[in-house]
């Protein structure tokens, strides 16, 4: 039984399919707010609309109790915040610290697409970058 059948068990139907579509539409979304983040221009924009995602995905996913999935948008929420005071863009490490995060969620989107059990989190993840270069 996979994270899908999980979450199917313990709540309703439409509630489940309305955090799939949303998370799906987030998910896709991120690479191209991420990619926006070296873009003087696009910057204060793409932070914010990134940070929203994040807080979005660990409301959700904290009431449908996905544990790995609360805990890591919480922390990269965390990190968001921290980027959201400067006025500069982001540096290639964070970038591509982004990405990762990114891909990670990707991957659990896959595992509920799939009804797979959720993905483990890659722990290189949990390295914050140096924000600051």
């Amino acid at each position: 039984m996979g994270v899908r059948s999980d979450l199917d068990a313990g709540f309703d139907f439409e509630i489940v399919d309305e955090f799939l579509d949303h998370y799906s539409m987030m998910v896709e979304s991120m690479e191209v707010m991420i990619l926006d983040l070296a873009k003087p221009a696009a910057y204060k924009r793409s932070i914010n609309e990134l940070f929203r995602v994040f807080h979005n995905i660990k409301s959700a996913s904290g009431f449908l109790k996905i544990i790995p999935m609360t805990k890591l948008a919480a922390f990269v929420e965390s990190e968001l915040e921290t980027l959201r005071e400067r006025e500069t863009p982001a540096n290639e490490e964070t970038i591509a610290w982004l990405l990762n995060v990114s891909d990670m969620f990707a991957t659990w989107q896959d595992d509920l697409r799939l009804d797979n059990p959720l993905s483990k989190i890659n722990f290189s993840l949990l390295k914050i970058p140096d924000l600051e270069k």
